[in-house]
């Protein structure tokens, strides 16, 4: 039995889930959330929980058993908490701002880099004096909000030497000593 798929998922209050053959939809505060289910794994909604049972014990059904909880599970905590993700900005000039879904960044290149955001993101930026400019991005899709900062942290990756680029608050970074005198 798979471990992450047997544990039940528990709806908290205002979350909704309805199943309608093998779509699963899950409503709640944040907004609305649907994901297909395919290789015959069953969704059952009991008084405040949804369970996942699988037809057999063949490694697709494994495999797709603690997906597909793990998708949901997020689903339910996305519409009823939503997600978040830090960007920071490390390096002299490196600038962020953001007119409504549009986001500006100044990251060393010749022009400044926009990008235009889905409208399920919501993006904030922080600059203080003295610190790193904070990107702060937030939506009910766990898989969107990803996607975006994976995106904007590839326009300039940290380098290993001194650090600099777009990196993930909190990220550890594997430094090398450089050229030794």
């Amino acid at each position: 039995m798979s471990r992450i798929g047997k544990n039940p998922i528990a709806l908290p209050q205002g979350v909704e889930v309805k199943v309608d053959g093998n779509v699963v939809t899950v409503k709640g505060k944040l907004g609305e959330l649907t994901q297909e289910i395919k290789s015959g794994i069953t969704v059952k909604v009991e008084d405040g929980t949804v369970t996942l049972e699988r037809p057999s014990e063949s490694k697709d059904h494994r495999a797709a058993h603690g997906l597909y909880r793990a998708l949901i599970n997020n689903m339910v905590e996305g519409v009823s908490k939503g997600f978040t993700k830090e960007l920071e900005l490390v390096g002299v000039g490196y600038r962020a701002s953001n007119q409504g879904q549009k986001l500006d960044l100044a990251l060393g290149f010749s022009h400044n880099i926009v990008l235009n955001l889905a409208p399920e993101v919501k993006v904030e930026t922080v600059s203080e004096k003295g610190k790193n400019p904070i990107v702060k991005l937030t939506s009910h899709d766990k898989q969107l909000v990803g996607q975006v900062a994976a995106k904007i942290r590839s326009f300039r990756r940290p380098e290993p030497y001194k650090g600099k680029g777009v990196k993930f608050v909190g990220e550890v970074l594997r430094r090398k000593a450089g050229k030794s005198a």
